[in-house]
């Protein structure tokens, strides 16, 4: 399975530019990241249980094999928590527009 490669960089203040691995897409594990930064309890595992399932509903309507669906899932999570990670390295998420 071919995965896409982008670089993100480490932290702000630092130069160095980190490889980030992710078949679903930059800008969603950071939508995601931001979502559950901002949610809490309850509110938070929902989404979290929506936006994993959404992601193998679209998998398996690609015609992935079920097997491969739950790897997906597993990397998509695992890049998610990274983007987490680095954000509050980073410094606060930004503030919702809405």
């Amino acid at each position: 399975m071919a995965t896409e490669m982008t670089c993100r960089p480490a932290a702000r203040s630092e130069g160095r530019v980190i490889a980030f691995p992710s078949a679903t897409g930059t800008a969603n594990i950071e939508r995601c990241a931001r979502e559950l930064g901002r949610r809490h309890g309850a509110e938070a595992i929902e989404f979290w249980r929506a936006e994993c399932r959404r992601l193998a509903d679209q998998l398996l309507a690609a015609g992935m094999p079920e097997s491969d669906v739950g790897q997906r899932v597993l990397q998509f999570q695992q890049d998610v928590q990274i983007e987490l990670v680095l954000s509050h390295q980073n410094g606060p998420l930004p503030k919702s527009q809405n």
